[in-house]
């Protein structure tokens, strides 16, 4: 999931749906690729129409677009994110880095002077939501006009109290959520298809 400010929220994933998720399907998550969804996000960051992103999704898809760090939140970890334990230093890679709740890697933080072991990111059932990550997602949702929630579930807390936080909070989703009684407008629609018609009319520029 992931919510823009406006903010937005998209598909929810867990840790513990990662590996059953890599055995089942027929592609793998280093070959997967942004959809239109993702790319339009990340062009709406651009042109200071989304202020922010949240995610719980692990697959790295919003980095891929071109994403800034620091223009989104990741609350359940990321594959191919790899954490110093000692400076704090994020390396984002093109291969599973392995590993869950925080495990070494076997891999060290190049930055001077440092040599830390790195650590997985990916979060189990039990462990806490990123303290930074959490925080930002709060402050954001609550000094925003708009959340978008965009296919989600509002399932899994507590993020999926995050879109309340806003003045007013849009659903885009094909499924019935917990809070659609509480949003200002609710989209049963596709995803790609309703950011494919809006980046058109917003971007002159823009290709599906």
């Amino acid at each position: 999931m992931d919510h823009s400010s406006t903010n937005k929220d998209l598909s929810t994933s867990t840790k513990a749906e990662v590996d059953a998720d890599k055995s089942t399907s027929d592609h793998s998550f280093e070959t997967a690729i942004p959809t239109i969804t993702h790319r339009s996000i990340t062009r709406l960051v651009e042109m200071g129409i989304i202020k922010y992103v949240i995610t719980q999704n692990v697959d790295g898809l919003h980095r891929r677009s071109g994403l800034l760090r620091s223009k989104h939140a990741i609350l359940h970890g990321c594959i191919f994110t790899e954490k110093c334990e000692v400076c704090g230093e994020e390396y984002f890679r093109k291969f599973d880095v392995g590993g869950v709740s925080f495990q070494k890697t076997g891999r060290k933080c190049d930055k001077d002077g440092c040599n830390g072991d790195l650590r997985d990111t990916i979060l189990d059932w039990e462990d806490e939501l990123p303290e930074i990550d959490w925080s930002m997602s709060q402050e954001q949702c609550a000094k925003s006009d708009l959340v978008l929630a965009i296919g989600t579930s509002l399932r899994i807390e507590p993020a999926g109290s995050l879109p309340s936080f806003a003045r007013k909070f849009v659903i885009i989703n094909k499924q019935v959520t917990p809070y659609d009684n509480k949003a200002s407008l609710i989209i049963r629609a596709n995803v790609d298809d309703i950011f494919s018609r809006l980046m058109r009319d917003l971007d002159e520029s823009w290709t599906d």
